[in-house]
């Protein structure tokens, strides 16, 4: 009896820093009141990913995690199996708690991002800029590999894999690849009057803008996009797709 009953009533979370503003927990709070589920949803708001493995220790009937920023890399050590796909990615973004409290990561980004931006492909979107080189950065690159999309990365500072600073971007680069990623948080809210520095002069209606931040739902980077005739995409169905990968994660046997 009392091992349906915790069956009925289990837990679920996100690991981030800063998340007040959660999708995930509305998400999963709406999903579960809507399919009559006991189920709860909590922010684990941590300053240190070392913080997690006592938290899974003191909270019963944990079934699985999502990861946001900026753990999606550093939670990787800490688990005891990576889903191949992540390994490949390189984050991680999806936990899944077995029965014996092993800690299993997926990525379920990269599924979110690839048919969130399928719809709105043409023959001429054949290169990307990613803004960014985060943990989610990583999945957008795997999404883009596998859509035969070639990408370049774009940072604030040298580092390896990078192909241009923000300083070296030029109108005549923007003109040469089609798909803008923000994979950086500017633009989130409270900052909304923020957006990356690109040459949005050069942005045309063959260009698709695609911003991984879904508050505000239109973030400037998307308003100077819509102003150029540009196809613009925000996160939320990405994260919509990606919150019901992760929930049929979560559910294996």
């Amino acid at each position: 009896m009392d091992d349906r009953q915790n069956k009925s009533k289990l837990k679920f979370g996100l690991v981030g820093r800063d998340i007040s503003y959660s999708f995930s927990r509305s998400y999963f709070a709406n999903k579960f009141r809507s399919e009559n589920l006991q189920h709860t949803y909590v922010n684990f708001d941590l300053k240190s990913i070392n913080e997690l493995d006592s938290i899974i220790k003191s909270t019963p009937n944990l079934k699985g995690l999502n990861v946001t920023i900026p753990y999606k890399e550093e939670v990787m050590p800490i688990l005891d199996d990576i889903n191949k796909r992540a390994k490949k990615i390189g984050a991680v973004n999806t936990i899944r708690i077995t029965r014996y409290q092993k800690l299993i990561g997926y990525n379920t980004d990269y599924y979110g991002f690839k048919n969130s931006l399928k719809p709105y492909l043409k023959k001429h979107h054949k290169r990307a800029l990613i803004l960014g080189t985060g943990g989610a950065s990583k999945a957008i690159a795997y999404a883009l590999k596998k859509l035969k999309i070639d990408y370049d990365y774009v940072s604030r500072s040298e580092k390896e894999g990078v192909k241009f600073l923000y300083s070296d971007l030029t109108n005549e680069i923007i003109s040469t690849y089609n798909i803008i990623i923000n994979c950086t948080p500017i633009g989130t809210f409270p900052n909304v009057n923020e957006c990356p520095d690109i040459p949005y002069e050069a942005i045309t209606d063959k260009h698709i803008l695609y911003d991984l931040i879904y508050n505000p739902e239109q973030t400037k980077f998307l308003s100077c996009g819509d102003m150029k005739g540009a196809s613009t995409i925000n996160g939320l169905e990405m994260l919509r797709l990606q919150a019901e990968k992760s929930w049929e994660i979560w559910n294996k046997s």
